[in-house]
């Protein structure tokens, strides 16, 4: 405390030099040192930084400006700049001239511009931008895994069809075959339109990575703005962890400066888990695509080993082209997205280690660098409106539902991998069913490549089921960890004015319709 009593005897002493030399009142930074903002909006704050000077009043011709070496050159630059006739000037040092710049950028000590609420609320917009492209996706997605019910359904009806047909022959069976075929390819047609439109989305599904945010230490920042955005992460900030770690010490637009960071933070996870769960949902079309592409297969080869050569083994090798060539499509998409559900299962594991917002804003969960681990007291002044408490107090509180929101995106994460783990065992399964049946029903018909093949399918099956397993297992488990899905939600509505043992809370049942 000697020290710190010291060093700002010390700064007062130079202000006093600086005034007398200049013959000028002095400056010290404080956060209510501010400057007009239409006449900020149109200068540019690198060139204040490289000149040393900042406006602080400006009207009637007359200007009032902080600088850290006043005189005739600056007063010439002044003028032209701002249009005006006349300049005053105060002095300041050049550290606090810095600070009263960034704080006018809306800026803590360091930062980038890109580090102000504003342009992290824009990249925020971006982010929730690509959240609800994202979610387009899946609905397109849900509906084509809808639209392959539909062939299937489809071909379930032309597999009757074709089997009266064939067995029995036309004449007045027609009554019964036609409408059962005519349907079922209006069907394949129909669940088709709905496919083909989720196809292209691996083209057009723009790529998300995690930046691996430094809790609050660095800033996400959006390129390209106007084609695509992109997203990049800056270089860690000097001091700002050191910054960071003493809270309590930081003012309340500092604070709520590093909250809109945190929240920008939180946004990006929730989007590259959006992204991960969109991959996870091309997974299961796939699978699905792929089970249809064996109910075509299956249909083939049934007729084909039941009726071998006819008038129709065009007509059966069709339907095994057909079939072949769907498995491989969906197998393609398995394939492609298969890494989705591993990166999301890691990155909702190692989100859950990092620190919360509560770390840093209740210090005894959270280590002071230094000698003293003490807590240091609010800087709360007696200039200090309630209201600017209050302010902050509201960002905390949207800064912890977004934390909020990040937990429960993690557990959609994590069931999107255990439903994606169910398709992975409902494909398996119909792999195994259509090897055993093919095994059972026509083992007397068949050679040894019949056999090979029976068996093959059978094991390929098997090791889907397992694979399902491995994925589901996990993220249930995980799952079961989450309070989200049991009991009531209950949210307090904030009201900074009383004590928060008086606030009102809203509950919200899972038993309400």
């Amino acid at each position: 405390m000697e020290e710190n009593r010291m060093t700002g005897l010390e700064k007062l002493q130079a202000l006093r030099d600086l005034s007398v030399r200049y013959d000028c009142p002095f400056v010290e930074f404080q956060e209510s040192v501010t400057g007009p903002q239409f006449v900020l909006w149109k200068l540019d704050m690198k060139q204040l930084r490289a000149e040393g000077w900042f406006p602080r009043t400006v009207g009637d011709g007359r200007a009032t400006v902080i600088a850290i070496d006043p005189g005739p050159s600056l007063a010439a630059i002044v003028r032209t700049t701002l249009a005006v006739t006349e300049v005053e000037f105060q002095v300041t040092l050049p550290d606090d001239l810095i600070r009263i710049i960034d704080h006018n950028q809306d800026l803590n000590p360091g930062f980038p511009p890109t580090a102000g609420r504003t342009p992290l609320a824009k990249v925020r917009t971006y982010l929730a931008g690509r959240r609800s492209l994202f979610t387009h996706y899946r609905t397109l997605l849900a509906k084509s895994r809808t639209g392959l019910a539909f062939i299937r359904t489809g071909l379930s009806f032309i597999t009757i069809a074709l089997l009266f047909l064939r067995l029995i022959g036309a004449g007045y069976y027609l009554l019964l075959e036609a409408p059962l075929l005519i349907s079922g390819i209006i069907m394949v047609y129909d669940g088709l339109k709905w496919y083909l439109p989720a196809r292209a989305i691996y083209a057009t599904l723009p790529p998300c990575v995690d930046t691996s945010a430094t809790g609050g230490t660095s800033v996400l920042e959006a390129g390209n703005e106007y084609v695509a955005p992109e997203f990049r992460r800056s270089d860690v900030v000097p001091g700002a962890a050191a910054l960071r770690a003493s809270w309590t010490s930081l003012s309340p637009v500092m604070r709520r400066r590093y909250l809109a960071s945190d929240r920008t933070d939180l946004a990006e996870e929730r989007t590259v888990l959006a992204y991960f769960r969109t991959r996870m949902a091309m997974v299961r079309t796939g699978l699905a695509f792929t089970r249809t592409g064996f109910a075509f297969i299956s249909l083939g080869l049934g007729l084909l080993r039941q009726f071998q050569t006819s008038r129709w083994l065009a007509f059966d090798l069709g339907l095994i082209g057909i079939g072949a060539l769907m498995a491989l499509e969906g197998f393609f998409w398995y394939v492609r997205g298969r890494q989705a559900g591993v990166e999301g299962l890691a990155s909702v594991r190692q989100k859950d280690r990092m620190a919360t917002v509560w770390d840093y804003f209740f210090p005894h969960h959270h280590t002071l660098p230094g000698v003293d681990k003490n807590p240091m007291t609010l800087p709360v002044r007696s200039s200090h409106a309630p209201g600017i408490w209050a302010t902050t107090g509201l960002a905390l509180e949207r800064t912890v539902l977004a934390e909020r929101r990040n937990v429960m995106a993690r557990l959609r994460t994590v069931m999107a991998r255990a439903r994606t783990g169910f398709a992975f065992i409902r494909t398996g399964l119909s792999l195994f069913s259509i090897g055993v049946a093919f095994w059972l029903f026509f083992a007397d018909t068949g050679g040894s490549g019949w056999a090979v093949f029976n068996y093959l399918m059978i094991a390929t099956g098997l090791l889907l089921v397992v694979d399902g397993f491995v994925w589901s297992i996990p993220a249930e488990r995980i799952r079961r960890q989450f309070p989200y899905c049991y009991g009531d939600l209950e949210i307090p509505l904030p009201d900074y004015g009383v004590p928060s043992r008086f606030w009102k809370k809203v509950v919200f049942s899972n038993d309400a319709g």
